[in-house]
């Protein structure tokens, strides 16, 4: 209708269809360096068999299977694998982490969160994640070898379309999505 005629009065509201209702998140899998390998819509919760079923999408086989995934809710994932046999050949090729902006907020009573989610143990088990560097006065001290927190950056990104995605159809906000993740 046009900007100045006054609003009808039996006028539909538009639905939306992407909102709370239809979905909880978009979950993303990036790699170290921020570029996007791939994404999904999870509907209602972003529980643990959900991100082992995306997980296993992505990565169908154990050569495919990265040897880190970093993300806020490793060690309920780590749990979720322990407890179900069908999961348990991700012990043999991955190692959950809890990405470093998260790992703060976990329990620190957690034994399996602190001892096999630790995104920098400094105890030297995980050289693959963290490094010794040197200061400028030539002393030692460790640092993380990769930047864990990438999915979350991405997702401060993103947040700041929420308003407008939340007004589209889905398949527009798919399309959206898929074009600001990849190009």
């Amino acid at each position: 209708q046009p900007h100045d005629q006054p609003e009808e009065e039996e006028q539909e509201r538009v639905s939306h269809y992407f909102g709370p209702k239809q979905y909880y998140c978009v979950e993303t899998i990036c790699y170290p360096c921020g570029a996007v390998k791939a994404w999904a819509l999870f509907a209602k919760s972003e529980s643990p068999n959900k991100i082992l079923k995306f997980l296993q999408e992505v990565f169908p086989t154990p050569e495919s299977c990265p040897s880190f995934i970093c993300i806020h809710r490793a060690c309920l994932v780590l749990r979720t694998v322990m407890c179900n046999p069908i999961w348990r050949p991700w012990l043999d090729t991955s190692c959950f982490v809890v990405d470093t902006y998260h790992y703060n907020n976990h329990k620190a009573s957690d034994k399996l969160c602190q001892k096999w989610c630790n995104p920098a143990p400094e105890d030297g088990s995980q050289p693959n994640l963290v490094i010794i560097d040197f200061d400028a006065q030539g002393l030692p001290y460790f640092k993380r070898a990769f930047n864990t927190q990438v999915c979350e950056q991405l997702n401060a990104w993103l947040g700041g379309f929420s308003a407008i995605l939340k007004q589209m159809t889905i398949s527009n906000f798919k399309w959206l999505i898929h074009v600001m993740l990849y190009y």
